[in-house]
Protein backbone atom coordinates (compact mmCIF):
# COMPACT_ATOMS: atom_id res chain seq x y z
CA UNK A 1 0.00 0.00 0.00
CA UNK A 2 1.06 3.81 -0.73
CA UNK A 3 1.45 6.14 1.37
CA UNK A 4 -1.34 8.56 -0.86
CA UNK A 5 -3.40 5.05 0.24
CA UNK A 6 -2.80 5.11 3.47
CA UNK A 7 -3.18 8.39 3.86
CA UNK A 8 -5.51 10.34 1.42
CA UNK A 9 -4.16 14.02 2.85
CA UNK A 10 -1.13 13.20 0.99
CA UNK A 11 -2.94 12.37 -2.04
CA UNK A 12 -5.12 15.89 -2.02
CA UNK A 13 -1.98 17.98 -1.04
CA UNK A 14 0.01 16.46 -4.13
CA UNK A 15 -3.46 17.13 -6.31
CA UNK A 16 -2.76 21.08 -4.73
CA UNK A 17 0.67 20.56 -6.25
CA UNK A 18 -0.40 19.81 -10.09
CA UNK A 19 -2.94 22.11 -11.10
CA UNK A 20 -4.77 21.42 -14.31
CA UNK A 21 -4.50 23.80 -17.16
CA UNK A 22 -8.41 24.58 -17.17
CA UNK A 23 -8.04 25.74 -13.43
CA UNK A 24 -4.83 27.72 -14.11
CA UNK A 25 -7.05 29.69 -16.49
CA UNK A 26 -9.69 30.43 -13.39
CA UNK A 27 -9.66 33.75 -11.55
CA UNK A 28 -7.92 33.84 -7.69
CA UNK A 29 -7.77 37.28 -6.81
CA UNK A 30 -10.81 38.97 -8.88
CA UNK A 31 -9.70 41.08 -11.61
CA UNK A 32 -6.57 40.12 -10.87
CA UNK A 33 -4.23 36.99 -10.37
CA UNK A 34 -5.49 33.66 -11.62
CA UNK A 35 -4.54 30.54 -10.60
CA UNK A 36 -1.91 30.00 -13.01
CA UNK A 37 -0.25 33.36 -11.96
CA UNK A 38 -0.50 32.36 -8.26
CA UNK A 39 1.52 28.56 -9.35
CA UNK A 40 3.85 30.58 -11.78
CA UNK A 41 4.82 32.62 -8.87
CA UNK A 42 5.51 29.80 -6.65
CA UNK A 43 7.48 28.33 -9.16
CA UNK A 44 9.62 31.21 -9.15
CA UNK A 45 9.90 31.27 -4.77
CA UNK A 46 11.47 27.47 -5.46
CA UNK A 47 13.36 28.65 -7.86
CA UNK A 48 14.81 31.37 -5.35
CA UNK A 49 15.04 29.80 -2.77
CA UNK A 50 16.02 26.23 -3.71
CA UNK A 51 19.34 28.64 -4.63
CA UNK A 52 19.32 30.43 -0.99
CA UNK A 53 18.77 26.49 0.77
CA UNK A 54 15.59 24.60 0.55
CA UNK A 55 14.73 24.67 4.60
CA UNK A 56 15.74 28.47 5.08
CA UNK A 57 13.21 30.86 6.94
CA UNK A 58 11.35 33.57 4.96
CA UNK A 59 9.34 36.49 6.48
CA UNK A 60 6.06 36.92 4.81
CA UNK A 61 5.57 40.54 5.17
CA UNK A 62 3.05 41.00 2.39
CA UNK A 63 -0.79 41.85 2.46
CA UNK A 64 -0.81 40.38 -1.01
CA UNK A 65 -3.11 37.26 -1.36
CA UNK A 66 -1.70 35.64 -4.47
CA UNK A 67 1.92 36.02 -3.16
CA UNK A 68 1.27 34.72 0.40
CA UNK A 69 -0.78 31.82 -1.36
CA UNK A 70 2.24 30.86 -3.87
CA UNK A 71 4.67 31.08 -1.07
CA UNK A 72 2.33 28.47 0.75
CA UNK A 73 2.81 26.39 -2.25
CA UNK A 74 5.96 26.82 -2.23
CA UNK A 75 6.77 25.79 1.41
CA UNK A 76 4.34 22.81 0.62
CA UNK A 77 6.41 21.75 -1.99
CA UNK A 78 9.24 21.25 0.05
CA UNK A 79 11.01 24.87 -0.46
CA UNK A 80 11.23 27.43 2.66
CA UNK A 81 9.55 28.06 5.84
CA UNK A 82 7.43 30.58 5.95
CA UNK A 83 7.03 33.32 9.07
CA UNK A 84 3.77 35.14 9.54
CA UNK A 85 4.39 38.29 11.83
CA UNK A 86 0.68 39.78 14.12
CA UNK A 87 2.05 42.86 12.56
CA UNK A 88 4.44 44.63 10.69
CA UNK A 89 5.26 47.72 12.88
CA UNK A 90 9.15 48.12 14.06
CA UNK A 91 8.59 46.68 17.23
CA UNK A 92 6.66 43.45 16.32
CA UNK A 93 9.28 42.41 13.44
CA UNK A 94 12.39 43.38 16.02
CA UNK A 95 10.58 41.57 18.64
CA UNK A 96 10.19 38.24 15.97
CA UNK A 97 13.62 38.74 14.37
CA UNK A 98 15.01 38.11 17.84
CA UNK A 99 13.12 35.47 18.53
CA UNK A 100 13.69 33.32 14.97
CA UNK A 101 16.92 34.98 14.20
CA UNK A 102 15.12 35.27 10.03
CA UNK A 103 17.15 36.94 7.48
CA UNK A 104 15.35 36.63 4.42
CA UNK A 105 11.83 38.46 3.84
CA UNK A 106 9.30 38.65 1.13
CA UNK A 107 7.94 42.84 1.83
CA UNK A 108 5.86 44.67 0.65
CA UNK A 109 7.90 47.86 2.35
CA UNK A 110 11.57 46.46 2.37
CA UNK A 111 12.57 50.09 3.37
CA UNK A 112 10.98 48.79 6.89
CA UNK A 113 13.31 46.08 7.25
CA UNK A 114 17.28 47.18 7.12
CA UNK A 115 19.43 44.09 7.17
CA UNK A 116 17.17 41.63 5.60
CA UNK A 117 17.82 40.11 2.21
CA UNK A 118 14.42 40.80 0.32
CA UNK A 119 13.03 38.45 -2.16
CA UNK A 120 11.12 39.76 -5.13
CA UNK A 121 8.41 37.58 -6.32
CA UNK A 122 9.44 36.45 -9.83
CA UNK A 123 7.58 33.87 -11.83
CA UNK A 124 8.88 30.60 -13.01
CA UNK A 125 7.42 26.99 -15.12
CA UNK A 126 4.53 25.82 -13.22
CA UNK A 127 5.76 22.70 -14.31
CA UNK A 128 8.60 22.71 -11.77
CA UNK A 129 6.31 22.24 -9.08
CA UNK A 130 7.23 18.71 -8.53
CA UNK A 131 4.49 16.85 -6.25
CA UNK A 132 6.86 14.26 -5.13
CA UNK A 133 8.63 17.19 -3.39
CA UNK A 134 5.69 17.68 -0.76
CA UNK A 135 7.27 18.64 2.45
CA UNK A 136 6.43 16.33 5.16
CA UNK A 137 2.85 16.75 6.61
CA UNK A 138 2.74 16.78 9.83
CA UNK A 139 6.52 19.12 10.10
CA UNK A 140 5.74 22.38 10.49
CA UNK A 141 6.29 24.98 7.33
CA UNK A 142 4.62 27.86 8.83
CA UNK A 143 5.18 29.63 11.98
CA UNK A 144 2.52 32.32 12.72
CA UNK A 145 2.97 34.66 16.18
CA UNK A 146 0.39 35.80 18.49
CA UNK A 147 1.20 39.44 19.86
CA UNK A 148 1.16 41.41 21.94
CA UNK A 149 -2.39 41.62 23.65
CA UNK A 150 -1.08 39.54 26.56
CA UNK A 151 2.25 40.15 26.76
CA UNK A 152 5.17 38.84 25.14
CA UNK A 153 3.77 37.78 21.57
CA UNK A 154 4.14 33.76 21.30
CA UNK A 155 5.11 31.64 17.98
CA UNK A 156 2.94 28.59 16.87
CA UNK A 157 3.54 26.41 14.76
CA UNK A 158 1.45 24.65 12.21
CA UNK A 159 1.73 21.55 9.65
CA UNK A 160 0.20 20.86 6.31
CA UNK A 161 -2.10 18.92 8.01
CA UNK A 162 -3.15 21.35 10.28
CA UNK A 163 -4.11 24.23 8.06
CA UNK A 164 -5.01 22.35 4.94
CA UNK A 165 -6.77 19.82 6.91
CA UNK A 166 -8.80 22.89 8.49
CA UNK A 167 -9.30 24.56 4.71
CA UNK A 168 -10.97 21.38 3.68
CA UNK A 169 -13.25 20.49 6.16
CA UNK A 170 -14.48 24.33 5.87
CA UNK A 171 -15.20 23.88 2.23
CA UNK A 172 -16.96 20.83 2.44
CA UNK A 173 -18.82 21.89 5.65
CA UNK A 174 -20.08 25.14 4.62
CA UNK A 175 -20.11 24.21 1.04
CA UNK A 176 -17.62 26.81 -0.67
CA UNK A 177 -17.48 26.17 -4.52
CA UNK A 178 -16.13 27.66 -7.38
CA UNK A 179 -18.70 29.89 -8.07
CA UNK A 180 -18.18 31.62 -4.50
CA UNK A 181 -16.22 34.99 -4.21
CA UNK A 182 -14.86 36.19 -1.24
CA UNK A 183 -14.76 38.86 0.63
CA UNK A 184 -12.43 40.04 4.05
CA UNK A 185 -12.43 42.47 6.69
CA UNK A 186 -9.48 40.89 8.30
CA UNK A 187 -5.86 41.16 7.17
CA UNK A 188 -4.29 37.48 5.75
CA UNK A 189 -1.44 37.39 7.68
CA UNK A 190 -3.29 36.02 11.07
CA UNK A 191 -4.61 32.70 10.98
CA UNK A 192 -8.22 33.70 10.67
CA UNK A 193 -7.62 35.98 8.17
CA UNK A 194 -5.18 33.28 6.22
CA UNK A 195 -7.48 30.22 6.76
CA UNK A 196 -10.97 32.04 5.62
CA UNK A 197 -9.37 34.45 3.08
CA UNK A 198 -6.60 32.38 1.05
CA UNK A 199 -6.82 28.97 1.74
CA UNK A 200 -10.07 28.06 1.96
CA UNK A 201 -11.22 29.74 -1.25
CA UNK A 202 -7.76 28.19 -2.81
CA UNK A 203 -8.98 24.93 -1.78
CA UNK A 204 -12.28 25.26 -3.13
CA UNK A 205 -11.33 26.84 -6.04
CA UNK A 206 -12.83 30.15 -5.54
CA UNK A 207 -11.91 33.64 -5.88
CA UNK A 208 -11.40 36.14 -3.36
CA UNK A 209 -11.35 40.33 -3.68
CA UNK A 210 -7.98 41.73 -3.41
CA UNK A 211 -8.17 44.63 -0.24
CA UNK A 212 -9.18 44.43 3.05
CA UNK A 213 -12.16 46.67 3.64
CA UNK A 214 -12.87 48.03 7.02
CA UNK A 215 -15.59 50.76 6.27
CA UNK A 216 -18.94 50.03 6.23
CA UNK A 217 -20.56 51.43 3.54
CA UNK A 218 -16.97 50.26 1.70
CA UNK A 219 -18.18 46.38 2.66
CA UNK A 220 -21.49 46.94 1.23
CA UNK A 221 -20.64 48.84 -1.85
CA UNK A 222 -18.07 45.94 -2.88
CA UNK A 223 -20.00 42.91 -1.70
CA UNK A 224 -23.00 44.62 -4.00
CA UNK A 225 -21.02 45.23 -6.81
CA UNK A 226 -18.91 42.28 -7.38
CA UNK A 227 -22.09 40.01 -6.16
CA UNK A 228 -19.68 38.83 -3.38
CA UNK A 229 -21.55 35.04 -1.35
CA UNK A 230 -18.69 34.78 1.26
CA UNK A 231 -17.95 37.32 3.75
CA UNK A 232 -15.07 37.19 6.73
CA UNK A 233 -15.54 39.59 8.89
CA UNK A 234 -14.77 40.11 12.87
CA UNK A 235 -17.16 41.54 15.20
CA UNK A 236 -16.23 45.38 15.61
CA UNK A 237 -17.20 45.28 11.60
CA UNK A 238 -20.57 43.71 11.89
CA UNK A 239 -21.31 46.52 14.64
CA UNK A 240 -19.98 48.84 11.89
CA UNK A 241 -22.73 46.96 9.67
CA UNK A 242 -25.78 48.19 11.67
CA UNK A 243 -26.57 51.01 9.20
CA UNK A 244 -30.77 51.15 7.73
CA UNK A 245 -29.34 50.90 4.37
CA UNK A 246 -27.53 47.63 4.40
CA UNK A 247 -28.79 44.90 1.57
CA UNK A 248 -26.33 42.33 0.00
CA UNK A 249 -28.98 39.86 -1.78
CA UNK A 250 -25.59 38.20 -3.26
CA UNK A 251 -23.99 37.01 0.08
CA UNK A 252 -25.06 32.92 1.25
CA UNK A 253 -22.71 33.10 4.29
CA UNK A 254 -21.29 35.54 7.01
CA UNK A 255 -18.26 34.19 8.80
CA UNK A 256 -17.25 36.31 12.21
CA UNK A 257 -14.46 35.35 14.44
CA UNK A 258 -11.45 36.94 16.40
CA UNK A 259 -14.54 37.74 19.81
CA UNK A 260 -17.59 37.04 20.82
CA UNK A 261 -20.25 38.71 18.24
CA UNK A 262 -22.73 41.28 20.22
CA UNK A 263 -26.28 39.40 19.76
CA UNK A 264 -27.66 42.53 18.99
CA UNK A 265 -25.50 42.79 16.27
CA UNK A 266 -26.26 39.21 15.07
CA UNK A 267 -30.06 39.88 15.37
CA UNK A 268 -29.45 43.38 13.52
CA UNK A 269 -27.56 41.66 10.44
CA UNK A 270 -30.41 38.84 10.32
CA UNK A 271 -33.52 40.76 10.50
CA UNK A 272 -32.15 42.92 7.39
CA UNK A 273 -30.66 40.04 5.25
CA UNK A 274 -32.15 36.99 6.34
CA UNK A 275 -28.23 36.15 7.31
CA UNK A 276 -27.67 34.18 10.40
CA UNK A 277 -23.76 35.07 11.23
CA UNK A 278 -21.61 32.08 11.74
CA UNK A 279 -19.54 32.70 14.00
CA UNK A 280 -16.16 30.23 14.46
CA UNK A 281 -15.06 29.94 18.27
CA UNK A 282 -10.97 28.42 18.08
CA UNK A 283 -7.74 29.83 18.02
CA UNK A 284 -4.20 30.22 16.54
CA UNK A 285 -3.02 27.13 18.70
CA UNK A 286 -6.07 25.17 18.47
CA UNK A 287 -7.10 25.88 15.53
CA UNK A 288 -11.02 26.19 14.56
CA UNK A 289 -13.15 24.13 17.53
CA UNK A 290 -16.71 25.15 17.43
CA UNK A 291 -19.43 26.96 15.36
CA UNK A 292 -22.87 28.33 16.27
CA UNK A 293 -25.50 31.11 14.82
CA UNK A 294 -28.18 32.93 16.10
CA UNK A 295 -30.70 30.88 13.77
CA UNK A 296 -29.62 28.36 16.29
CA UNK A 297 -31.67 30.07 19.06
CA UNK A 298 -28.76 28.79 21.57
CA UNK A 299 -25.84 30.37 23.16
CA UNK A 300 -24.13 26.95 22.99
CA UNK A 301 -21.66 25.78 20.38
CA UNK A 302 -21.80 22.90 18.50
CA UNK A 303 -18.01 21.59 17.82
CA UNK A 304 -16.71 20.68 14.06
CA UNK A 305 -17.45 17.38 12.91
CA UNK A 306 -13.67 16.52 13.40
CA UNK A 307 -13.43 17.54 16.74
CA UNK A 308 -13.37 15.74 20.21
CA UNK A 309 -13.76 17.47 22.92
CA UNK A 310 -14.37 16.81 27.15
CA UNK A 311 -13.83 18.68 30.42
CA UNK A 312 -10.56 19.06 32.03
CA UNK A 313 -11.72 20.30 35.41
CA UNK A 314 -13.76 22.88 34.08
CA UNK A 315 -11.62 23.63 31.41
CA UNK A 316 -12.32 22.33 27.76
CA UNK A 317 -10.17 20.41 26.03
CA UNK A 318 -10.31 19.29 22.49
CA UNK A 319 -8.45 16.99 20.18
CA UNK A 320 -8.14 17.99 16.03
CA UNK A 321 -5.97 18.22 13.20
CA UNK A 322 -5.50 21.51 13.72
CA UNK A 323 -3.80 21.76 16.76
CA UNK A 324 -0.13 22.97 16.71
CA UNK A 325 2.87 21.37 18.16
CA UNK A 326 3.64 23.20 21.10
CA UNK A 327 0.11 22.60 22.76
CA UNK A 328 0.38 20.11 25.49
CA UNK A 329 -1.45 16.93 24.73
CA UNK A 330 -2.23 14.24 27.38
CA UNK A 331 -2.02 10.32 26.43
CA UNK A 332 -4.92 10.41 23.98
CA UNK A 333 -4.19 13.24 22.41
CA UNK A 334 -6.34 15.96 24.33
CA UNK A 335 -5.08 19.34 24.67
CA UNK A 336 -6.26 22.09 27.34
CA UNK A 337 -7.13 25.26 26.43
CA UNK A 338 -7.75 28.44 28.34
CA UNK A 339 -11.62 28.30 28.76
CA UNK A 340 -13.69 27.35 31.16
CA UNK A 341 -16.79 25.61 29.60
CA UNK A 342 -20.35 24.18 30.52
CA UNK A 343 -21.73 20.90 28.84
CA UNK A 344 -25.49 21.73 27.08
CA UNK A 345 -27.71 19.25 24.89
CA UNK A 346 -26.75 17.64 22.02
CA UNK A 347 -23.00 17.45 22.58
CA UNK A 348 -22.73 21.36 22.71
CA UNK A 349 -21.14 23.12 25.20
CA UNK A 350 -22.03 27.19 26.54
CA UNK A 351 -18.80 29.12 26.65
CA UNK A 352 -18.20 30.70 30.68
CA UNK A 353 -15.28 33.11 30.18
CA UNK A 354 -11.23 32.48 30.01
CA UNK A 355 -10.31 30.56 32.96
CA UNK A 356 -7.62 33.05 33.45
CA UNK A 357 -10.18 35.69 33.45
CA UNK A 358 -11.58 34.92 36.76
CA UNK A 359 -10.74 37.03 39.76
CA UNK A 360 -11.25 37.34 43.28
CA UNK A 361 -12.79 40.74 44.91
CA UNK A 362 -13.99 40.71 48.39
CA UNK A 363 -13.32 36.68 48.57
CA UNK A 364 -15.33 36.00 45.28
CA UNK A 365 -15.12 34.78 42.32
CA UNK A 366 -15.93 37.42 39.09
CA UNK A 367 -16.07 36.72 35.59
CA UNK A 368 -14.44 39.50 33.64
CA UNK A 369 -16.07 38.80 30.43
CA UNK A 370 -19.81 38.05 32.13
CA UNK A 371 -18.52 41.73 34.17
CA UNK A 372 -18.15 43.13 30.51
CA UNK A 373 -20.70 41.30 28.75
CA UNK A 374 -23.85 42.89 30.89
CA UNK A 375 -21.93 46.49 30.48
CA UNK A 376 -22.50 46.18 26.70
CA UNK A 377 -26.31 45.54 27.22
CA UNK A 378 -26.99 48.64 28.72
CA UNK A 379 -28.16 51.46 26.75
CA UNK A 380 -26.55 53.38 24.18
CA UNK A 381 -23.03 51.43 25.30
CA UNK A 382 -21.09 50.68 21.59
CA UNK A 383 -18.41 49.18 23.30
CA UNK A 384 -16.84 48.25 26.97
CA UNK A 385 -13.30 46.18 28.73
CA UNK A 386 -13.25 44.96 31.81
CA UNK A 387 -9.88 44.25 33.27
CA UNK A 388 -8.59 43.38 36.39
CA UNK A 389 -5.95 45.60 37.91
CA UNK A 390 -3.75 44.53 40.97
CA UNK A 391 -4.47 45.95 44.29
CA UNK A 392 -2.51 47.45 46.80
CA UNK A 393 -2.27 44.81 49.13
CA UNK A 394 -3.02 41.01 48.89
CA UNK A 395 -4.44 38.83 45.88
CA UNK A 396 -7.25 40.08 45.50
CA UNK A 397 -8.50 42.46 42.05
CA UNK A 398 -9.39 45.99 41.58
CA UNK A 399 -11.95 45.61 38.71
CA UNK A 400 -11.86 48.91 35.86
CA UNK A 401 -14.04 49.14 33.03
CA UNK A 402 -13.35 51.27 30.11
CA UNK A 403 -16.78 51.88 28.05
CA UNK A 404 -17.73 53.99 24.85
CA UNK A 405 -21.40 55.05 25.19
CA UNK A 406 -23.30 58.52 25.54
CA UNK A 407 -23.85 58.13 29.12
CA UNK A 408 -22.43 60.34 32.31
CA UNK A 409 -20.11 58.24 34.68
CA UNK A 410 -23.12 58.57 37.44
CA UNK A 411 -25.67 57.41 35.08
CA UNK A 412 -23.36 54.55 34.20
CA UNK A 413 -22.54 53.26 37.27
CA UNK A 414 -26.31 53.53 38.55
CA UNK A 415 -27.61 51.49 35.37
CA UNK A 416 -24.24 49.18 36.36
CA UNK A 417 -25.76 48.46 39.72
CA UNK A 418 -28.89 47.10 38.83
CA UNK A 419 -27.01 44.57 36.40
CA UNK A 420 -24.38 43.76 38.68
CA UNK A 421 -23.53 42.23 41.95
CA UNK A 422 -21.99 44.91 44.18
CA UNK A 423 -18.81 43.68 44.99
CA UNK A 424 -18.43 42.70 40.67
CA UNK A 425 -19.02 46.41 40.42
CA UNK A 426 -15.96 48.12 38.77
CA UNK A 427 -14.11 50.88 40.91
CA UNK A 428 -12.59 52.74 38.03
CA UNK A 429 -14.72 53.74 35.56
CA UNK A 430 -13.44 55.74 32.33
CA UNK A 431 -15.86 56.81 29.81
CA UNK A 432 -14.24 57.14 26.20
CA UNK A 433 -16.06 58.35 22.55
CA UNK A 434 -14.87 54.65 21.22
CA UNK A 435 -12.34 51.85 22.13
CA UNK A 436 -9.49 50.94 19.56
CA UNK A 437 -8.61 47.66 19.04
CA UNK A 438 -6.41 45.77 16.52
CA UNK A 439 -6.67 44.66 12.61
CA UNK A 440 -8.59 41.83 13.69
CA UNK A 441 -11.78 43.55 16.31
CA UNK A 442 -9.26 42.14 19.31
CA UNK A 443 -8.70 44.29 22.47
CA UNK A 444 -4.79 45.26 23.61
CA UNK A 445 -5.83 44.52 27.38
CA UNK A 446 -2.22 45.35 28.12
CA UNK A 447 -2.54 48.83 27.01
CA UNK A 448 -6.08 49.43 28.95
CA UNK A 449 -4.28 48.50 31.58
CA UNK A 450 -1.30 50.77 31.48
CA UNK A 451 -4.15 53.29 30.78
CA UNK A 452 -5.57 52.53 34.26
CA UNK A 453 -2.59 51.80 36.48
CA UNK A 454 -1.18 55.86 34.77
CA UNK A 455 -4.29 57.38 35.99
CA UNK A 456 -3.89 55.64 39.18
CA UNK A 457 -0.29 57.40 39.73
CA UNK A 458 -1.15 60.50 38.34
CA UNK A 459 -4.47 60.74 40.99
Amino acid sequence: MTAEEKDPFISACKRILTPTKALCQKEFIHSGATYGDVYALAAGFKKTLGRRGAEKSVCLCTENKAVIAAALLASLGGYGRLILPHSFSPQALIEMHDSTGFDTAIADHPENMPGVEIITPTTGDTTDLNPDTLCNPDEPFLRLFTGGSTGKPKVWSKTPRNLLSEAFYLRDKFDITPRDLVIATVPPYHIYGLLFSILLPFVAQARVLPEIYNFPQEILSRINRHKATVLVSVPIHYRSLKVENITVPSLKIAFSSSGALNRSDATFFLKKTGLGITEIYGSTETGGIAARSITENTESWKPADVVNWRLSGKRLAVRSAFVSSEMEKDAEGFCVTGDEVQPDKNDRFILLGRADGIVKVAGKRVDLLDVQNKIQTLPTVRDAVVVALPAEKGRESVIAALVACDLTESQLKKMMLEKLEPYAMPRQVKIVANITRTTTGKTDFRRVEKFFLAKKDQG
